[in-house]
């Protein structure tokens, strides 16, 4: 991430250092090497991009996964509070311990009656709580699109000048892109402020998700200084001439608003999340073609598109933006080294093994966190391997943290998340 101090931490952690006279420690060239070179990497791009698939489109009815118990939503009825006593779920499935980081992957396999799911987890982690950090702004994003939908505009393109495909680029790739100016947190506050803080936590309980746990919630932001659209509007084929949205100009001004250290936000801040949280909400958000039943209201397929391939950006210089354009290839070694262990050419492993039709749709976060004493990092994606085992999908969530508030226990965090993510993708690609 190329910005790691986030307004999710407690004041400025240089600061807070400083006055406590405590010195940063220096990352170890180990630490170094894997913070510039696979954390915040470019991702690599599948060769066949010739398709702007949300689901997984080559993934053959019964042949995926054959091993395991699997529920559609139907079965399951997510509408319903409790569904997560209902679902197929093994929270004990991963090896790795608590201590190792916490991980939630949401399984699916095809059959003539639908799509079904089984949701994996390591040692009863999926229901813990933690700081999301960057990772919950493409959550922010989408309840910011249907807002809009709300208000009138049936696709929305443009948020000023600036194409929306642009912008929600810069959020996940951390650099400008297009018209965008690379201010992810900026960019991401501003989303906050369109969605508002109560509807976006209510989309977590009883206006979508149902979530049983009552402490998840968003209600933060990511930086004080917001995007500004010029013209204050925004545009699309219903309304060529603009459209004001209703938007906070400052993060306090939205009731739903809670400082990072309010008096009921507890150690985890003003956006406590799970990853059974993020993986549902990402899960839910990507199947909205093949479970409709579940989609986001008021959420389209145009909309994921833009979310997950950044369709309609104005970059030149690139094919894709989007989720794709996330940064870090830690997944990606991951589910590399379970398909081919004998090659590092990740990028060569995932387009052999797929067609080159594969798909990582991701988003980082990650960061120092004074409050907790720790270093911490998250993964949030979203996987389609066509034809790999007649086709794999599936959604994860993961966080690992490291002792100490700094830049190298970030970069350590790191390390741990890949030894997490390898371990799982082993379990989930070789042993089904």
């Amino acid at each position: 991430m190329k910005t790691t101090k986030s307004i999710t931490s407690v004041g400025l952690i240089a600061l807070s250092m400083h006055c406590s006279g405590w010195a940063e420690q220096a990352m170890t060239s180990t630490e170094q090497a894997f913070y510039d070179t696979v954390m915040q990497a470019a991702p690599p791009i599948p060769a066949d991009l010739s398709h702007h698939s949300i689901s997984c489109e080559q993934q053959t009815k019964n042949s995926s996964a054959s091993n395991g118990h699997y529920l559609r939503a139907d079965e399951v009825g997510y509408h319903l509070g409790g569904w997560e006593k209902r679902i197929a779920h093994d929270w004990q499935y991963f090896q790795s311990s608590a201590g190792a980081g916490k991980i939630t992957l949401i399984d699916s396999q095809l059959s003539d009656k639908g799509v079904g799911y089984r949701y994996l987890a390591n040692d009863n982690t999926q229901d813990d709580l933690y700081e999301p950090w960057s990772s919950s702004k493409v959550m922010v994003f989408t309840a910011a699109l249907t807002k809009a939908h709300q208000a009138g505009l049936a696709s929305p393109s443009l948020a000023g000048s600036v194409p929306l495909a642009d912008l929600i680029t810069s959020i996940n790739s951390y650099a400008p892109f297009g018209k965008a100016d690379g201010n992810s947190n900026a960019i991401a506050s501003y989303f906050f402020n369109v969605a508002g803080r109560d509807y976006a936590t209510s989309l977590l309980h009883q206006g979508w998700l149902n979530l049983s746990n009552d402490k998840v919630a968003l209600r933060g932001a990511y930086d004080v200084t917001l995007y500004q659209p010029e013209p204050d509007l925004w545009f699309g084929p219903t309304h060529p001439d603009g459209l004001h949205l209703k938007t906070y100009a400052k993060n306090s001004d939205d009731p739903g608003y809670r400082p990072y250290r309010c008096d009921d936000c507890g150690l985890t801040g003003n956006k406590p999340l799970t990853t059974l949280a993020q993986a549902e909400w990402i899960k839910r958000v990507a199947e909205i073609e093949r479970d409709s039943s579940t989609a986001m209201p008021g959420l389209t397929t145009a909309d994921v598109r833009l979310l997950f391939y950044g369709d309609g950006h104005s970059d030149k210089e690139h094919q894709v933006g989007g989720m794709m354009q996330g940064i870090s290839i830690m997944l990606h070694r991951a589910i590399a080294a379970a398909i081919d262990n004998t090659s590092d050419d990740t990028k060569a492993v995932l387009d052999k093994a797929t067609q080159g039709q594969w798909r990582v749709f991701q988003k980082i976060g990650w960061g120092p966190s004074e409050t907790r004493g720790t270093g911490e990092l998250v993964v949030l994606s979203q996987v389609c391997l066509p034809h790999y085992q007649g086709g794999r999908s599936f959604t994860l969530a993961a966080q690992t943290s490291a002792p100490e508030p700094e830049e190298a226990s970030v970069a350590r965090a790191g390390l741990k998340m890949q030894t997490l993510l390898n371990g799982a993708m082993q379990q989930l690609l070789k042993n089904n």
